[in-house]
């Protein structure tokens, strides 16, 4: 696989503008582009207002006729835990505000594919629906949102992704990518947040209470319960904004931290929904040290296992269920199924490793694609974005992973994942506009996308999405790179700053967790498990030996290496102590 060369962010210098802050977290916020208090202060009256959102003065007006008809209210979800909590957050959320009729239904992978599609809406007509609200989902659906006019059924689309060239017929569309400022500051809200600021929007409409709310203001007053007015409180969502907002790797601009940590704070302090709860005690995770990893690398697989191999209403119930008894119930299922998924990863990713390793073998190196695809019969297609985004990390180039939509069906069902610099749906949208017909549906984000072509053009595909890729991405950039904080004194090594650095911010997507790099002496090593191990470890200028963790490693580290790793805080039996945690290590 492609080895890895660490570097450096740049510093120049630069320090933030404000004196209360550790020299060690003031350089990581500078390499971040952050430079003054109020940046990370993740203040919930700091968030854009509701009015900024396209789209969300028409899509209140809809929803609020329909509360106060009574009409039934369907919201459309997805199959991944983006979807599934924009599911939760719409449903609750709406009966919060009155809604005495809202309910769910989540596509049929197989039957139904991605979105509001015909057949789904075929399949409605049994509910008899007044109106859809898609969440996650929506922009791309053309013939869904004509087929469920066409029944008399309004249509609300929120979704986040990118829209193609025209868009659907809804009565109503909110998406901040139709912003017309590129750089709008909701432009970056997973589908969770832009339901969730449609609540807020239609809270305000509903109970405006003594001031106008459809300003910044209403951020300002978001959590806070009016007895004069009895607004509801959208702040008990929060939680299930921020696991859905770190779940779906949406980069973490400022506007994103405010709900994340939002969403933390309040899962720190024991006001989780049941679910969630549920869900932190089924990955043996304290709520009370809950930072965006956890919801990334723990929570969110387990709702996503559920819609990549079962049911998501799994999922979604376990979100809106307030029952302790059936939450847990429903984690553990969750749990199960996480570990099917796991285990069908693990043995997919691994026949793509061979795949790959036979083609270097037949070809060399300087044949690998730029842009790679690969497809085998036996995988399935709810996981194959998990093998892409392995052997994207790997290979540090795109990948598209495919898989039959069903045992022997001539359709194929692809998952892809880019790396820096190489915008996914712009490229597809490429490939499709040199080869028409070749991909049958596609849709997604500049990291992520999914797309839906026949067996038959797979070849073509592959080979016309290389080109795509050759021509966009430069040579230098297939470099994997691992970026470093820098290196860290003896004196730093503190439980005080691991503590400092774990909850500073919401770390994640676009605002990444620091790394540092130092060479160390490796003193002792022991195997932890298969494929871990345990590293005694001390820095030029320590007394102390420092205890290190390092993950996937199989072989016996050199005596003197060069060590990527993090701060980590190491909670056992109520005690903490300071742990380092190796993400690449190297002779030194």
């Amino acid at each position: 696989m492609t080895p890895l060369r660490i570097v450096r962010r740049a510093r120049d210098g630069v320090a933030p503008a404000w004196a209360a802050v550790h020299p060690v977290l003031g350089r990581v916020y500078a390499a971040r582009g952050v430079l003054h208090a109020a940046e990370v202060e993740h203040r919930l009256a700091s968030l854009a207002p509701p009015a900024e959102l396209p789209g969300v003065d028409a899509a209140c007006a809809l929803l609020a006729e329909a509360i106060a008809r009574d009409r039934r209210i369907v919201v459309v979800g997805d199959f991944d835990c983006d979807g599934a909590t924009a599911t939760a957050v719409a449903v609750r959320g709406l009966r919060l505000l009155g809604a005495r009729d809202a309910g769910y239904r989540v596509p049929n992978r197989v039957r139904d594919g991605y979105g509001l599609s015909v057949s789904l809406v075929d399949a409605l007509a049994g509910d008899a629906p007044d109106l859809i609200l898609t969440v996650d989902n929506g922009i791309s659906s053309h013939a869904g949102v004509a087929a469920a006019r066409a029944r008399g059924i309004r249509v609300v689309v929120t979704d986040h992704h990118l829209p193609g060239p025209t868009l659907p017929h809804a009565d109503a569309i909110v998406n901040p990518k139709l912003a017309p400022d590129a750089d709008a500051r909701l432009g970056n809200l997973a589908g969770v947040g832009v339901v969730f600021y449609l609540l807020l929007a239609l809270r305000a409409r509903l109970h405006p209470g003594d001031r106008a709310e459809r300003d910044a203001r209403e951020a300002a007053a978001l959590g806070r319960v009016s007895h004069k007015n009895d607004r509801p409180d959208l702040a008990a969502l929060l939680d299930l904004v921020a696991l859905g907002t770190v779940a779906d790797l949406v980069p973490l601009d400022a506007n994103n931290r405010c709900l994340v940590e939002a969403g933390l704070k309040r899962i720190r302090s024991g006001r989780a929904s049941a679910g969630v709860a549920a869900l932190f005690r089924a990955g043996a995770r304290d709520p009370a040290h809950a930072v965006a990893s956890d919801l990334g690398y723990v929570l969110g697989p387990r709702v996503n296992a559920a819609g990549r191999l079962d049911d998501m209403r799994l999922g979604i119930e376990c979100l809106l269920t307030d029952d302790p008894a059936r939450a847990d119930s429903l984690a553990r299922q969750l749990s199960e199924i996480n570990a099917q998924r796991r285990e069908l990863q693990t043995a997919m990713v691994e026949q793509g490793e061979a795949m790959v390793a036979a083609f270097l073998a037949r070809r060399g190196g300087d044949a690998l694609p730029h842009g790679v695809v690969l497809c085998e019969e036996g995988w399935h297609p709810g996981v194959v974005g998990l093998v892409a985004s392995k052997l994207k990390e790997r290979l540090n180039r795109p990948v598209v992973a495919c898989a039959p939509a069903e045992p022997g069906s001539d359709e194929l069902r692809g998952s892809a994942r880019s790396i820096a610099g190489f915008h996914l749906r712009d490229a597809l949208a490429e490939v499709d506009a040199c080869r028409p017909g070749l991909i049958a549906r596609f849709g997604g984000h500049a990291m992520a996308a999914g797309l839906t072509l026949s067996r038959a053009a797979l070849p073509a595909f592959a080979a016309e999405f290389d080109v795509v890729a050759r021509r966009r991405i430069e040579p230098g950039s297939l470099q994997r790179v691992a970026w470093s904080d820098g290196e860290l004194a003896a004196a730093d090594f503190s439980l005080e700053l691991a503590r400092l650095l774990r909850y500073a911010a919401p770390w994640g997507q676009a605002f990444p967790e620091p790394l540092f790099d130092n060479v160390f002496d490796v003193e002792a090593w022991r195997p932890l498990g298969e494929r871990h191990l345990r590293l005694g470890l001390r820095v030029d200028g320590a007394a102390a030996t420092l205890e290190a963790v390092a993950f996937n490693v199989a072989t016996a580290p050199p005596p003197r290496a060069r060590v990527l790793y993090r701060l980590d805080v190491d909670h056992w039996n109520g005690r903490e102590r300071l742990q380092l945690v190796v993400h690449h290590l190297e002779p030194a």
